[in-house]
């Protein structure tokens, strides 16, 4: 790979971080961890290049397409990069880089439509659309590379400058992204920066940033909204979820297992909208419990470098003692594991895949987030109970239905209060649609054009149908 101009805020040399192979526990690498003040450079060269940027459409389009060329070119180093400090399979690297670029290309080809507005006066009035300004990318360590062009992506194709900031615990493949795009992208377009707070803090509330999108928890979200409150920033949160999977009645357990499954513990379970509650009536409870702690059971977990892994290890450290701390809190007041339940020996940041019954409805891992390889299956005894306790907590990010019977399973899934609801799949999206979430879910909508309008601003231009004396 040819040596790309850097996208990168100068580093001080005196300040690095420490990054982490979870499936070791040892570091690896370090990526540097800059200083708040050297937000002004970095946003003052956002400023200047928006200015270049935002003027021609048809040179974005044709730069977003060469950005979705050159990530696909460099998709082995960017998925083995993301796995090693990620912790994910490698299969799953190698499809969130593809995600990535087809993201790019998505984008690409999208843009705002001018509206001639038609209320009955003889004034012509038209709304077009102007990119907002420099837009600062605040994301989460679950999916680096994904979630980044989730946000960059839309805003490049608006005519926006992206200040992009990983989480410390995932800097590097962040970092050789924005390399591999700095290739493409005129200079101050697109910059990565690398820090722990207060360095993600000072960017929301930076008064060069008009748009702040940020993936992550409900209380750095609000943090988060608060900072850009200072300077009337736009906020768009994707924050947390805790998506219920309700069963009905007639749904073939066997045929649906994998997919339940898969639902909830892909990426180590570490995904916003992965199904965190199982709702199950009685009748088939310990069938589908048996069917899920059989695959816990016998799933390949290891080193996401494994090419036999199908679960890597947590992501870090003080995620890891959380899920810890909620599954033993739950089998401290009475619920069961009917598979793992407890760390595994050895090195690295590695939880056993996690059936839990008996689940008390009020424990931390029903009501809260518990963001790993850990699902509590909830019995109820009729239908109307399961849709309260699925709508029962904060959060409204997403939701599924599993049945036989597709208008019946339609019905129910118009009750759950959430931003999308699937039936018979859980946590699929299209590049097309939308993505929102209620409650403390999340502000804004992301994907398809509606991602694409969130980092603009219309602008109005009433003319008369002559000339006036």
């Amino acid at each position: 790979m040819p040596t790309p101009r850097s996208p990168h805020a100068p580093g001080h040399r005196a300040a690095r971080l420490a990054v982490v192979d979870p499936a070791t526990g040892e570091a690896f690498d370090e990526a540097p961890d800059q200083r708040p003040e050297e937000l002004d450079q970095v946003i003052a060269r956002a400023q200047r290049a928006w200015h270049g940027w935002r003027a021609d459409p048809a040179a974005r389009a044709v730069a977003l397409r060469a950005c979705a060329d050159a990530v696909e070119t460099a998709d082995d180093d960017l998925a083995r990069l993301l796995t090693r400090e990620q912790g994910k399979p490698l299969a799953e690297s190698y499809a969130e880089v593809a995600r990535t670029a087809a993201r790019l290309r998505y984008f690409a080809d999208l843009a705002p439509r001018t509206r001639r507005l038609d209320d009955g006066r003889p004034m012509r009035s038209e709304v077009t659309w102007r990119p907002v300004g420099p837009v600062a990318a605040i994301v989460p360590w679950n999916f680096p590379l994904q979630l980044a062009a989730a946000k960059f992506a839309p805003a490049f194709a608006a005519g926006n400058a992206v200040v992009l900031k990983p989480s410390p615990h995932t800097p590097l493949a962040t970092r050789l992204l924005g390399s591999v795009l700095a290739a493409v992208l005129p200079e101050g377009v697109l910059t990565v920066v690398t820090g722990r707070e207060p360095l993600g803090a000072r960017l929301a509330a930076h008064p060069g940033i008009r748009h702040v999108t940020f993936t992550g928890s409900v209380p750095t979200g609000r943090a988060v909204a608060g900072a850009a409150s200072a300077t009337l920033a736009r906020v768009t949160l994707e924050l947390g979820g805790n998506d219920a999977a309700v069963l009905l009645d007639d749904v073939d357990v066997d045929r649906i297992a994998d997919r339940l499954f898969w639902a909830a513990f892909r990426n180590c379970g570490q995904v916003c909208m992965a199904v965190k509650r199982v709702y199950a009536p009685a009748r088939i409870h310990a069938e589908v419990v048996e069917a899920l702690a059989q695959r816990a059971k016998s799933v390949a977990v290891g080193s996401g470098l494994d090419p036999g892994t199908r679960i890597g290890p947590v992501s870090n450290a003080p995620q890891l003692g959380r899920v810890a701390r909620v599954t033993r809190q739950a089998l401290a007041a009475g619920a069961r594991a009917a598979a793992g339940g407890h760390r595994l020996d050895g090195a690295g940041f590695f939880f056993a895949p996690t059936i839990l019954t008996d689940v008390p409805p009020d424990s931390r891992v029903v009501t809260g987030e518990q963001f790993g390889p850990v699902l509590p299956v909830l019995l109820y005894q009729n239908l109307d109970e399961a849709v309260e306790a699925a709508n029962g907590t904060g959060y409204g990010l997403g939701g599924s239905v599993w049945g036989t019977d597709l208008d019946r399973a339609e019905a129910v899934a118009k009750r759950l209060e959430c931003g999308t609801a699937w039936i018979n799949h859980h946590a699929e999206l299209s590049l097309a649609q939308p993505f929102a979430g209620v409650k403390d879910s999340g502000v804004g909508v992301a994907g398809g054009p509606w991602g694409l309008y969130g980092n603009l601003r219309p602008f109005v231009v009433h003319r008369p149908p002559e000339v006036e004396v």
